[in-house]
């Protein structure tokens, strides 16, 4: 069936609205927001240099695996399937040689 784009659209009787109403549904949507504490917001965020000695490692950390690699261009341990080159004993990984 084709429809012509052209056509002036059909409006429903009921569904112009008043200004009031339309300013009331806006200020409605806006009310259900949730006013945020900056002050408490602020606690959470941890500024760079803090010191950070008393934080404990909760990542088991391993060592390099025989079928892994260190990128020499973005230093991530990756597998050896993701070795695109090796130039003078360093290698890189696919995303680097990309």
């Amino acid at each position: 069936m084709a429809t012509d784009y052209d056509a002036p659209r059909k409006t429903d009787e009921g569904s112009e609205d008043s200004l009031e109403e339309l300013k009331s549904r806006r200020n409605d949507k806006n009310s259900g927001k949730v006013d945020e504490d900056e002050v408490e917001a602020a606690e959470t965020f941890e500024l760079p240099g803090a010191d950070l000695s008393h934080e404990e490692l909760t990542v088991r950390v391993l060592p390099r695996q025989a079928d892994e690699f260190t990128c020499a261009s973005c230093f991530l341990v990756k597998h050896r399937s993701q070795i695109a080159k090796t130039v003078g004993g360093q290698s890189y990984c696919v995303d680097c040689a990309g």
